[in-house]
């Protein structure tokens, strides 16, 4: 090495040295220079998928600390073999239940407000199976578990919200991507629907504020969402093959906004054609502009 260059790189390293914190310090520096916003993983196993785009946000223990308990809320609200792409994959959330308890969690719970009788929806889903196999606790909703609650918002003040999704350490949002007659698509905001209690029905003259009322209450610590299959049309219940399409893909991320702004791009639209994600944006709840993201994709 010429004398010159030597010189250099003792005063670099010199320099790191005098920084504090050091080497750790540069290395915390360059790691959030890095930071992924949003991971797309592709692939046919969804297990596979949901474990990559997972690692592509900085792995598990990003979110769940050891001993936390974790609700994760999948969609389970309509009485619908997985293939028709009503509700969530029930493998997706086999694997964030196990990733969870690999973190060191607690209990993982798992539960749904479903719009028809819970117990075939739990079952016919395949998610109840599937989460109990990962050691999930799952359960039904009980009703004596709503408590009404003050709402940071502007369309909702307060709603009978479910205290074990506000009471857990950490929630995680796992809707699957499809159509929805008065939302357009049903994504991460309308997923915390399953939350409520009342008549939700009535949110429906507000919907869009109203999502990001709930949205800005609950912030998930991660959404991760399923697009192994989509529902195309005749959505949120869906009941015809010919409407489904698969696509292998989960999209995940910490922003609510900026995960329903890329699930839109899933049905050939924009954030902006989606009046939830319009709304979180400009509430400051998160990023529609997926230009301004740092967005990794991975084929598994």
């Amino acid at each position: 090495m010429k004398r010159r260059d030597f010189l250099k790189s003792a005063l670099l390293a010199g320099t790191v040295l005098t920084i504090p914190g050091g080497i750790g310090f540069l290395g915390k520096a360059f790691a959030a220079a890095e930071k992924t916003d949003l991971a797309v993983a592709a692939g046919s196993s969804p297990a596979a998928i949901t474990k990559a785009a997972i690692e592509a946000l900085g792995g598990i223990k990003e979110f769940i600390a050891r001993g936390d308990v974790v609700v994760v809320k999948p969609n389970i609200g309509w009485d619908r073999l997985p293939e028709y792409a009503a509700t969530t994959n029930p493998e997706v959330v086999k694997t964030v239940v196990a990733l969870c308890y690999e973190a060191g969690a607690k209990q993982v719970r798992i539960f749904d407000h479903a719009v028809v009788d819970p117990r075939r929806c739990y079952k016919q889903s395949g998610i109840a199976a599937a989460a109990a196999a990962a050691g999930g606790i799952v359960s039904f909703i009980d009703d004596r578990k709503f408590r009404d609650m003050r709402l940071p918002g502007v369309a909702l003040k307060s709603w009978p919200l479910y205290t074990e999704a506000i009471e857990a350490d950490k929630f995680i949002n796992i809707p699957i991507a499809k159509t929805h007659g008065l939302s357009t698509l049903t994504l991460g905001m309308k997923n915390l629907m399953g939350i409520m209690g009342g008549s939700r029905g009535r949110i429906h003259q507000r919907i869009d504020g109203s999502l990001v009322d709930m949205a800005m209450t609950v912030k998930p610590s991660l959404v991760i969402i399923d697009a192994v299959r989509i529902l195309t049309a005749n959505g949120p219940q869906g009941g015809d093959l010919a409407d489904v399409k698969q696509l292998n893909t989960i999209i995940a991320g910490k922003d609510q906004v900026a995960v329903d702004a890329y699930g839109a791009t899933l049905f050939g639209l924009k954030g902006t054609d989606i009046g939830c994600v319009t709304a979180g944006h400009k509430a400051g709840l998160g990023i529609m502009d997926l230009t301004k993201l740092k967005i990794k994709k991975i084929n598994v």
